[in-house]
């Protein structure tokens, strides 16, 4: 029985992401349409649930983290962590992050600043727009990582189950049959939230390499390039796909952060420093004494467009993490065996919510430092095309082509090792828990991913992208505070034993 269960698992997750990418191929624009006014209607009714939810589960992680629960081992008594701690955190960076940080670095906090300035003053606009920035990317996305990514390391290395998003829902409540339609009902939204959620940030990685490249090449017509780049990116994950590269891809990621850490830290030298650490150590400050009530903001009696800008960045970040949660938490826990849950989700969430600080500081500070001491040009760039304002950026310092090519160079290795990372996931996944899936499976996930991509790089609107990704994710909404009432049981259970 388990091995038809599996393979009934692998063949609809397999069938229902092919049909995704095929509508995204065939009419783009009417996928993005529906996901989008089907978003809406989410939103619109349980934004607040969704924000109640992602604040929930920082309260859990605090929790958890400064209670007696916090000494439990994940893993025997006895057992020690694989990794120092070094090399866990460095890893711990790239998996969570990854083209976003290179996308979004100065965007963003512009996006924020166009909007907030017509209600406020600039100066102050620029100081809520970084703290929105924050907010999007700090406590609250490595919460819901890092409670999710605790679960499945509490299940799979305190319990001995599988590294599967159904693992809690077994173990808690046994083996009758509702509760195993539940958990491969669990293990099936799972995959389509990781194949969705990657395609969407490899069409993300095609953006912003063809605009960078265009520049480099002198291109006026960055479009030109998306099936050139499209491709080489197929080619450059299909390959790893097919051979158990292990360290290889930990490498190359490790690679792109730190290309991205020499990016960050040539910016804050080279450019206006003190004006940049007066605006990280602020905004730090501002962001961690409001961040607990802010995650409980709704935009509730506000005009339309707040609303819809409210909607469109936060409340769709916080379905983003979760979309990517099952991945990114199945990576964190393979790493994590033998921490305490304490070191886990102090590491787990602290780290890369610094990390995220002093990025967006960087960035987004240039960024408001050209808008509010010169004339302003990033935030027309930043209007008119999202893809082009980090290498606008770059452009208003010297040595601009040797960081045009290291930010392509990033933003490709952050893509490649992602979905090299999630097609290992998806097949681990889609045969019950394999950790080594054959490379046949692992190959034919890689070409579904390539198709998903295809059908988000067709549709063309980054906005849109973000909505069929945050539609792929609503089921998580429910699903992950069941797994958290499942962690608690199991905790308790294990105290009085």
């Amino acid at each position: 029985m388990p091995g038809k269960s599996t393979n009934l698992l692998l063949i609809s997750a397999l069938f229902i992401s092919a049909m995704i990418a095929l509508w995204g191929i065939i009419d783009p624009k009417g996928l993005g349409d529906l996901a989008a006014a089907a978003v809406h209607l989410q939103f619109g009714s349980r934004g607040w649930f969704i924000m109640l939810e992602a604040s929930g589960l920082l309260f859990v992680a605090i929790f958890l983290a400064f209670s007696r629960f916090g000494n439990i081992r994940l893993g025997p008594d006895d057992a020690a962590p694989e990794f120092s701690t070094p090399a866990w955190v460095a890893m711990l960076f790239a998996a969570g992050m990854g083209i976003g940080l290179l996308f979004y670095g100065a965007a963003e906090p512009l996006t924020h600043f166009d909007e907030l300035r017509r209600y406020s003053r600039p100066p102050e606009a620029a100081g809520y727009a970084l703290f929105v920035t924050y907010l999007n990317w700090g406590f609250h996305a490595w919460a819901i990582y890092g409670v999710v990514g605790l679960i499945i390391a509490y299940f799979a290395y305190r319990r001995g189950r599988p590294l599967l998003l159904s693992a809690p829902l077994i173990d808690t409540l046994g083996e009758v049959g509702w509760v195993r339609l539940l958990a491969w009902l669990f293990d099936l939204m799972a995959i389509v939230a990781i194949a969705v959620g990657l395609s969407g940030s490899l069409a993300m990685g095609v953006f912003q390499i063809q605009t960078g490249v265009a520049g480099l090449l002198g291109v006026n017509d960055a479009t030109a390039l998306t099936y050139p780049v499209f491709l080489t990116m197929c080619v450059a994950f299909v390959i790893p796909l097919r051979r158990d590269l292990g360290d290889g891809m930990a490498k190359l990621s490790n690679a792109a952060m730190l290309i991205a850490i020499g990016l960050m830290v040539y910016l804050l030298i080279a450019g206006p420093t003190s004006y940049l650490m007066n605006g990280i150590v602020s905004g730090f400050g501002r962001y961690l004494f409001n961040v607990l009530p802010a995650g409980f903001s709704t935009a509730e009696f506000f005009d339309g467009e707040i609303v819809d800008w409210f909607q469109g960045w936060t409340l769709n970040y916080m379905i983003w993490w979760l979309a990517w949660s099952p991945f990114v938490g199945i990576f964190i826990a393979r790493i994590s065996r033998g921490r305490t849950i304490r070191e886990f989700l102090v590491g787990v969430i602290a780290a890369p919510t610094l990390f995220s600080v002093l990025w967006f500081g960087i960035f987004g500070g240039l960024g408001f430092f050209d808008a509010l001491r010169s004339e302003g040009a990033l935030s027309a760039i930043n209007r008119a095309n999202l893809d082009a304002t980090t290498f606008a950026l770059l452009d208003k310092f010297p040595v601009s082509r040797i960081t045009h090519v290291a930010t392509i160079t990033a933003a490709f290795l952050f893509v490649v090792t992602s979905v090299v990372s999630a097609g290992f996931t998806l097949a681990m996944i889609g045969t019950g828990g394999d950790e080594n899936p054959s490379p046949r499976i692992r190959t034919i996930w890689g070409a579904i991913l390539a198709a998903l991509g295809l059908a988000m790089v067709l549709v063309g609107d980054i906005a849109l992208v973000r909505s069929i990704i945050a539609l792929s994710a609503i089921a998580f909404v429910f699903i992950v505070p069941v797994l958290v009432v499942c962690l608690f049981r199991s905790l308790q259970r294990e105290e009085h034993t």
